[in-house]
This record gives structure tokens, sequence and C-alpha cells, in this order.
């Protein structure tokens, strides 16, 4: 089995891909140090060449997997296709478009210690921040976070980055449903629920060097409304109950 599988979901991302290689290759001997290194490479039923060249760019890579979808399908089920083809015994997932630099997952990997399940990135920390991100994005992510914050755990200071490291056992361990940017937050509040334990690793969240967000943000802020619904029915429905794990954020 390999030891790190780095899962990074594509759409439309052709301009991003040639910078995307460069950082990767030069964190990939320290990632290699860790233990076998594996890289999961999804498009999401890209429009433009993403595939291709995905496919020239890596194509004299070892341990590179890259799956297409047919059509586009969502970040949350490009996301569990990942997860499907990855063999890590511990796996990342990042953004393609960079916006938040693949240099800096060591420093992610380096807080996934003993009894810590899930390190998320998090703009939102006290050390973390903001880079150029339009303020209509931050008032929506900020928003959703503070919400998750009152609903669960109020250490956890970011609850919608994609940029994660977890543990296998979460991720088999977590189903999640949504197909969209909500599947993120879904899998997280869903570990938390289930006691496992959550360290942040304080980011800098920077806009997009290339191209165009492809987050709806009205469409996503729906779905983390009827989400938080389910969410708080749940908890008060538990109310009392003690999970399988210690609960709560580290």
């Amino acid at each position: 089995m390999m030891n790190l599988s780095l899962i990074i979901p594509c759409f439309n991302e052709s301009d991003n891909i040639a910078e995307m290689r460069e950082q990767i290759s030069g964190i990939r001997p320290e990632l290699e140090l860790r233990g076998p290194f594996e890289l999961v490479l999804v498009d999401d039923g890209s429009s433009d060449d993403t595939f291709t060249r995905l496919s020239v760019a890596f194509a004299d890579w070892d341990n590179v997997t890259i799956v297409q979808h047919e059509h586009n399908r969502g970040l949350g089920a490009a996301l569990r296709t990942g997860f499907a083809h990855a063999r890590g015994e511990i796996v990342v997932t990042t953004d393609s478009d960079g916006t938040y630099p693949f240099t800096t997952i060591p420093a992610l990997l380096d807080l996934l210690r003993p009894g810590i399940d899930i390190v998320t990135a998090s703009p939102y920390h006290p050390d973390g921040g903001v880079d150029g991100v339009p303020a209509y994005r931050l008032l929506f992510s900020k928003g959703a976070s503070f919400m998750y914050r009152v609903l669960l755990d109020p250490r956890l200071h970011t609850y919608t980055a994609m940029y994660r490291a977890y543990r296998r056992e979460v991720i088999e361990r977590c189903p999640t449903t949504s197909d969209g940017f909500l599947m993120v937050t879904e899998l997280l509040v869903g570990a938390l629920l289930e006691g496992y334990r959550v360290a942040e690793h304080p980011a800098t969240l920077r806009v997009r060097r290339y191209g165009q967000s492809k987050a709806r943000v009205w469409q996503i802020t729906r779905s983390h409304l009827r989400f938080q619904a389910q969410v708080l029915r749940r908890r008060l429905a538990t109310l009392g109950r003690q999970p399988r794990r210690a609960r709560g954020a580290s």
C-alpha cells in the first residue's frame, strides 16, 4: 500500500497544469522521503484540453493515475472518484489552481501527528489569512464556517477548505452524498460527529492566478443552509450520546 496519496480534482484547468507540475516536482523528493507516494488526478469532464495536458505533463512520472469523467459531475463526485483510486494510508486533497500553494503540503502533513485524524487548512484561524480573494467569496465562506462553529465546535475556525490531509479510516467510515462543493464540509462534519480529531493548519488563501473560480455562490450557500439544518436535527437527536472516539478539534 502507498503511504501517501495526493488527490487533485481538475475542471478546465489547462492554464494551471504547468505551474502545478512545477510546484509538485519541487516537493516530490520530500514527500517520497516519507514513504511511497502517488498522485491521483481527476479531470471532472473538462471542456478544454485539461486531460490531454495532464497526460503529457505527467507522462514521465511513476505512480500517477489520471481519471476522466465523461461529463462534469462536481467537486464532491471528483473527490470520491479520487478516493476510489487512491491507495495511500494518508490522503491529501488540494485545489488544482494553487489557491493553497502545493509547497505547503509537507507542513500540512507535519501536523498529522498521533491522535490527529484530519488536518485542514484554515485561513480563518487567527494565524491564517486571505490574499486577494473577492469579498463576496469571503462573506459566504466565513459565514458558513461561523454557523458550523456554532453547531459543532467553536475551536475549529474553517469548515469549507478542500485542502486537507486525512487518515484513510476517516474516508472509509464517513460517507458523503453531495456532488458539489458542500462535500468537503460534509466529510469534515461527519468525521467530527463520529468523534475523529481535527487539527488546523493556519494557511493563506490566495486568489487563483489563472482562469475563473468555479464556485456558484448562491447555489453553494443554499446547500450549506439545508445541510446545517440537517446537522442541527442530528445534534438534537443524538444529544447526550457518546461517540465512538473522543470528540472535538485539537
